[in-house]
Formats: C-alpha cells, sequence, structure tokens
C-alpha cells in the first residue's frame, strides 16, 4: 500500500485507511467473525491505520478492536480514536472528561498509547471551548505519554480555520466532502490545510453508501435531487462493469494532498476489493461521464452542527 506523509508529523501513513465504524454496527449487524476477519485483513492488505471512535457502537468498535489486534505488534500498525462525542445528542469537550475519555480508550483498545487523538465533530458545540479547554486538556495527556498527534475532526468547512487559527493540530479529518459528488473540502480546505503543514485526513469516500449499490442507510441526510443522480451514476457505472464504489475510491486516492483516505467495513471480502482498486488504474472516460451526471448537484450536501458553526 502507497504511503504518504501526515502532515509534519512525521508518521508515514497508508493512503487508504481502515475505518472501523462498522464494528459498532453503524450500518447492520456484525459478527464478532466479521469484526475480527475485516481489521485483519485490513492489516494484510497494507490498510496498517486504523480509525475508530468511542461514538460507534457506544464503545462496541473500540473493544473489538482491541480484541481484532491483540497479539498483534503494536509497532505494525497505528491507531486513530476520537473523543467529545458519546451518543447522537451526547457531547462532552470538557478537560475532565479528556482525561477519562482517553484512559477508556487505552483500556478497549488493549494498549498503552494513542497514535492519533481527534476531538470529534466539534461543530455539534461552542467551538472556542475546544480552543481554550479541549485541545490544552489533551495537550497535558500527549505530555504524559499517552498520545502522540492531535486534532479535530467535522462536517462543516468553517470549522477548520475557525481551530487552526487559534490552535495547534497536527492533523484533522473531513468527511463525505471530497468524493465523486462533493468536493468542498478538496476545493475550499485542503490547500489552506497543505501550506500550514496540517496533516490531511479524508473519510467516507462512498458518502454513507450514496455512492455504492448498497442499499442506503435511512438516516441518510443528503436531499432526494443528490440520491438521484447518485442512482443514475451508479446505473451508469454498471452498463460499463464498474461498480461505483471503484470510481469513488479511486477518485479519492489520487489527490496527493491527501495523507490518507478512510473507508470502513465489516465485510473482508469489500476490504479485498479497496486495496486492490487502490492499484489500478482509474478509468478517465467513465469519471468524466459520472462528474457531467453529478454537476447539477456538485457541493450539495446538507447542514450539521450548530447554524452559528457552519
Amino acid at each position: 500500500m502507497k504511503t504518504r506523509p501526515l502532515g509534519r508529523t512525521g508518521l508515514e501513513v497508508p493512503c487508504l485507511a481502515f475505518g472501523a465504524s462498522s464494528l459498532g454496527q453503524e450500518f447492520r449487524r456484525v459478527t464478532l467473525e466479521e469484526a475480527l476477519a475485516s481489521v485483519r485483513t485490513a492489516l494484510d492488505c497494507g490498510m496498517r491505520l486504523v480509525d475508530t471512535s468511542p461514538f460507534y457502537g457506544r464503545g462496541m468498535s473500540e473493544v473489538l478492536l482491541g480484541i481484532a489486534l491483540e497479539g498483534v505488534p503494536r509497532d505494525s500498525y497505528l491507531l486513530c480514536t476520537k473523543l467529545g462525542r458519546y451518543d447522537l445528542a451526547h457531547f462532552d469537550f470538557s478537560a475532565r472528561r479528556v482525561a477519562e475519555s482517553v484512559d477508556v480508550s487505552l483500556h478497549r483498545l488493549r494498549t498503552d498509547h494513542l497514535d492519533i487523538v481527534l476531538c470529534h465533530d466539534i461543530e455539534f458545540v461552542p467551538m472556542q471551548q475546544i480552543v481554550d479547554e479541549t485541545l490544552p486538556a489533551l495537550e497535558r495527556v500527549r505530555a504524559a505519554g499517552k498520545v502522540r498527534f492531535v486534532g479535530f475532526s467535522g462536517y462543516p468547512q468553517r470549522i477548520f480555520r475557525f481551530i487552526c487559527d487559534q490552535a495547534r493540530v497536527d492533523c484533522v479529518l473531513n468527511y463525505n466532502q471530497y468524493t465523486l459528488q462533493n468536493t468542498r473540502f478538496a476545493d475550499e480546505t485542503v490547500p489552506w490545510l497543505v501550506e500550514r503543514g496540517i496533516g490531511v485526513m479524508n473519510a467516507g469516500p462512498f458518502s454513507a453508501r450514496l455512492l455504492t449499490d448498497a442499499p442506503l442507510p435511512a438516516w441518510l441526510k443528503e436531499p432526494e435531487s443528490v440520491k438521484a443522480a447518485a442512482r443514475e451514476a451508479a446505473a451508469l457505472c454498471r452498463s460499463r462493469g464498474v461498480p461505483i464504489a471503484k470510481l469513488a475510491l479511486q477518485y479519492a486516492l489520487r489527490d496527493e494532498r491527501v495523507a490518507t483516505t478512510i473507508a470502513g467495513s465489516a465485510n473482508p471480502a469489500n476490504v479485498r476489493d479497496w486495496a486492490r482498486w487502490a492499484e489500478e488504474p482509474l478509468d478517465a472516460e467513465l469519471l468524466a461521464d459520472v462528474q457531467r451526471i453529478f454537476a447539477p448537484v456538485r457541493n450539495v450536501g446538507h447542514v450539521e452542527g450548530l447554524p452559528e458553526n457552519n
């Protein structure tokens, strides 16, 4: 698996990382065997950066990862987890919870350190707290040797300048906005981050199944016009013998400015497909045709978090 530098951290990360949200049964019920096999398959394929959160399955993802990684040499993979979001409407970015959350994650993941910790979905709280309280608390945890690098994640583009203009972070993560249909992250934010040496992490190249042939989750918030365009694009890809998921993944992976793109599945067959697709050439003609379908709804998305954070 090709690697890229994560900003100025000194970490070399795989261009394709394994996202463990599916282990928390965010999309469907998952057996223990599927969970363990998907993690081991990802590592075997070179996806040695694993991303999770206490929010995924309300702790289940971290617990299953800890089991799956038991006995795997710790220096053979990188762990990224998050803090601050613990349920759909439960957020706690207080300094006290920062310390507790890191300790709980260490216990669940059965490790003595975390390579990356991100403040999770910060757009749902007054963001000045992240600058004034959360990140300083995370720096104290880093000083204690429990965390190597710190950052934050979220959906609106405004959050990146708000935080990075006031605080030092190593890396950031945006999701569902560097895809075949929505490139706001690439258009508005990635160049600004690269200029400042901040590591760029992209999640959701399939936009929560929108850019796959799988049924859409009931909670997907994209407008019907976007869903209709996605169905048309998927049908075109099928007619050319290419799953739209393959085109979507290859499109996200081709940008060298993005250190890593995170994709997740509890199906080992999917993980093996992704690793293979990452090595295959992108069909430029098919990409152009799909982009024409998406042109009327390009960068159309939805609002996440507090209105003032968008």
